[in-house]
């Protein structure tokens, strides 16, 4: 894994504190390969949207302890395919849902998801990260935070590679240097990627090459384990 140079905060010692408002992006990969079983035959799709689901209870908890406190959560999500193969249905991106306040709605899309199609194995999760980089960030607060988590067992098409689909979308980078600019972009004291995915690809390329990157790798069919999503909330806890 590789390790992720933050900016450290100090820990919240007393009722004066400065909050944290954070926001966050999930990326989920919803192919077929998504629904293969992994050693305790859990559909590795079904443990990523328990994770996701549980995600709220769990991040405010490890806060806690680490003496953090975390003002506004909103999370966003993005759902991604293959435009080649799976057409409309290649990718599904919602607005920020502010949690707690949101959680039936929230929770209602994560269940919503099935993993289904993707054609070839690369998918088009870069385009994936396109969306939740040009996400409607809160950037107001001083200790804001902006995290993409990324979930997938299948490395990635080089980007523009479903351009040929009627249903792919306008504004998207043109090639991997224009996405480093996009990230680049970002806030270096804000922003914050955890890929949890296979080492290859475009994947291994961003986790090489982007700062505030944190890079889990995982593989098809038992890349899931309780331990893998402990370690996504120690790395963003400990960024925030």
């Amino acid at each position: 894994m590789n390790e992720m140079n933050y900016p450290q905060t100090a820990p919240e010692t007393t009722s004066h504190s400065m909050d944290y408002t954070v926001d966050m992006v999930f990326c989920i990969d919803a192919t077929g390969s998504m629904e293969d079983v992994s050693g305790s035959q859990t559909k590795i799709i079904n443990m990523v949207k328990q994770n996701a689901m549980n995600f709220y209870n769990d991040f405010i908890q490890i806060m806690h302890k680490k003496q953090k406190r975390v003002h506004q959560l909103r999370v966003r999500v993005v759902v991604f395919r293959d435009y080649i193969a799976d057409k409309e249905n290649a990718m599904m991106v919602t607005d920020f849902f502010l949690l707690p306040q949101q959680t039936a709605e929230f929770e209602a899309c994560i269940r919503s998801i099935h993993a289904d199609g993707g054609g070839d194995i690369p998918e088009d999760g870069l385009e994936a990260l396109a969306y939740a980089i040009k996400s409607k960030w809160n950037t107001a607060s001083a200790r804001g935070r902006q995290v993409i988590v990324v979930w997938t067992d299948a490395g990635t098409h080089e980007l523009g590679y479903g351009r040929r689909s009627k249903y792919y979308p306008n504004g998207m980078p043109q090639n991997m240097s224009e996405l480093n600019d996009w990230w680049d972009g970002m806030n270096s004291n804000s922003k914050r990627l955890v890929l949890f995915a296979p080492d290859e690809n475009g994947w291994s390329y961003i986790s090489q090459n982007w700062d505030n990157t944190v890079h889990i790798p995982s593989a098809a069919g038992n890349g899931l384990a309780e331990k893998s999503y402990n370690e996504i909330l120690n790395a963003i806890a400990n960024s925030v």
